[in-house]
Order: C-alpha cells, then structure tokens, then sequence
C-alpha cells in the first residue's frame, strides 16, 4: 500500500501561484499513474489532473486546464501541482492518490490533503 502526503497548500490571493506536493512512500511509485484531487466545502470530490505512469500523458479537468500543470519526480517518489492565476473558486482541500490508468478513478486511500485559500 503506498502512502501519500501532501503539502505545499496555504493561503493565496487571486491570481496568485502555488505549487502543491504529493510525496509517495514504496517502490512502487514509478508504475503508478497518479492524480490530484480537491474537494470544496459542502460539495463532492471532484478530479482535477492526473499524469500516466508510462508516459506522462497528463489530463486536467475543464476548469483548470491552462492554469495548473501535473508533472512527477520518479526519483522523489512525488507528484507536484502547479496553479497559476489561481481564482477563489480553486479553494479547497486538495488531495493526491494513484488513479487507474487512462481514467479519473482514484484507486488507493485518501491522505489528509492540503488546503488551498484563494482570497478575492
């Protein structure tokens, strides 16, 4: 079982940047396909990019595709989010896990994520 902690949230004003950091324990990491996450207070849990494991395709959701970019670091065992010209309706929770490949669906178990403030 990989575990996953996030770091890198805090609090940010509107069109602002943050780099978000997914550090993975086992050696499994480099053949996981990985995404990121985010949940909003009162709403579900929505899929906001993903990177394969075998050749770094990347997938973002409408919403941020342009503003924020998924790359990994093999050799760190991490996955990072970039979010440029952040909006306040990004604020929330941001959460890493492993996801099936080619799809939005995260396999493993959730971390404590990192929360992310855009202020207006």
């Amino acid at each position: 079982q990989v575990q996953l902690v996030e770091s890198g949230g805090g609090l940010v004003q509107a069109g602002g940047s943050l780099r978000l950091s997914c550090a993975a324990s086992g050696r499994s990491f480099s053949r996981l396909s990985m995404g990121w996450f985010r949940q909003a207070p009162g709403k579900e849990r929505e899929f906001v990019a993903s990177i394969t494991w075998n050749d770094d395709r990347t997938y973002y959701a409408e919403s941020v595709k342009g503003r924020f970019a998924i790359s990994r670091d093999n050799a760190k065992n991490t996955v990072y989010l970039q979010m440029n010209s952040l909006k306040p309706e990004d604020t929330a929770v941001y959460y890493c896990n492993s996801v099936l490949t080619g799809t939005n669906q995260p396999l493993g178990s959730w971390g404590q994520g990192t929360q992310v403030t855009v202020s207006s």
